[in-house]
């Protein structure tokens, strides 16, 4: 790896206890002791793109995601087996072509076998989606020791461990209540919004759930911002059934249209699989196909971490603008088309990795 201090080529022996044998001085990540193969000047590479070069800051999970993204991808089942089968099986059967030895060949062509079995499933998409590293165990594994040589996050990466304070019941400066409402249920989002000012700029109040948005002085439309997801469908609906006549704006991330998209990379999580009520009610709903009932009940989520967070926050302030009627008729029909475009092949993907 490349020491992030001096620029040095260090080879493992070179590096002990994190430590540069050249410069002397620590660093926070070694590729490989973590399993994201994570290094210091890889996090900086990525967090200048998702913070726009330090023009945004961003949440954790953000920076999760975007380091994450490749692995999602490509997937993580059973990483060398397919290799090491298939070297063992050659090797084998090369000296049972030498000794002669029956059991040999046997033992060469199981070997094989499987070597082509995990291929096969590699290949299947078996393991794809599914995080090598999970969001708490990016905070300890990653975030954790970059803090203990740091003595901080990276620049541009918010601090969304202590609790965020609540814009619920602030009053924006001209507004003498909230005049309209920002559900979103996660709460890395919530705190990416607030950081960079997005509520306070619209007098807009943020809540995580339903009990949250019944508790504001406030009867302005609601804006549901949700992952694509079982829950995040069934979010939206569940609003819109409670609040009656009150203005709803779904604000989610369109599943149909992302996962027609293959730039946009999906995960999904054991723990936060739908169980069988969830799925019946989906059913019930009469709004999704066949499949793609098959891809929510496997636990797949196109989140919200995984907008690219400059493109996530015009989204939302596009959305915001609307729903407080400070737009104008043609930029009110131009958003009409949608909340989410996900950048197209040939858009500069700032969140992906290089």
């Amino acid at each position: 790896m490349i020491c992030p201090h001096c620029e040095k080529n260090l080879l493992r022996k070179e590096r002990p206890n994190n430590t540069c044998s050249h410069c002397r001085r620590r660093y926070a990540l070694d590729p490989k002791t973590n399993s994201l193969g994570l290094s210091d000047l890889r996090v900086r590479r990525i967090v200048a793109k998702v913070t726009e070069e330090g023009r945004i800051a961003v949440a954790p999970d953000q920076l999760w995601y975007a380091l994450s993204r490749r692995r999602l991808k490509d997937g993580n089942f059973a990483p060398g087996c397919a290799g090491a089968s298939l070297f063992a099986g050659l090797v084998v059967g090369v000296f049972g072509l030498f000794t002669e030895i029956a059991y040999l060949f046997l033992a060469s062509g199981a070997l094989l076998l499987v070597s082509a079995g995990f291929a096969l499933a590699r290949a299947a998409g078996a393991g794809r989606g599914y995080p090598v590293m999970s969001r708490a165990a990016f905070r300890s594994e990653a975030l954790a020791p970059w803090r203990s040589v740091y003595g901080e996050l990276p620049p541009g990466v918010i601090d969304a461990a202590p609790p965020v304070p609540s814009q619920a019941r602030k009053r924006a400066p001209s507004r003498a209540q909230p005049g309209a409402v920002l559900l979103c249920p996660d709460r890395s989002i919530r705190a990416f919004l607030i950081t960079d000012g997005l509520p306070a700029r619209y007098g807009i109040a943020l809540a995580k759930d339903l009990d949250a948005v019944r508790a504001l002085p406030t009867r302005g439309p609601v804006i549901v911002l949700h992952d694509a997801d079982a829950h995040g469908e069934l979010l939206v609906r569940h609003v819109r059934a409670s609040l009656g006549q009150r203005a709803v704006i779904d604000a989610g991330l369109p599943l149909r249209t992302l996962r027609r998209l293959a730039q946009a990379v999906p995960y999904r999580d054991k723990q936060e699989k739908p169980d069988q009520e969830t799925m019946a009610r989906l059913t019930a709903l009469g709004e999704f196909t066949g499949e793609e009932l098959k891809w929510l009940g496997k636990g797949w989520c196109f989140p919200l971490v995984g907008v690219p967070p400059a493109r996530l926050l015009a989204a939302v302030t596009r959305v915001a603008e609307q729903a407080m009627g400070s737009v104008d008729p043609e930029r009110r029909r131009a958003a009409s088309v949608g909340f989410m475009t996900w950048p197209g092949s040939a858009a500069q993907d700032h969140a992906g990795e290089r």
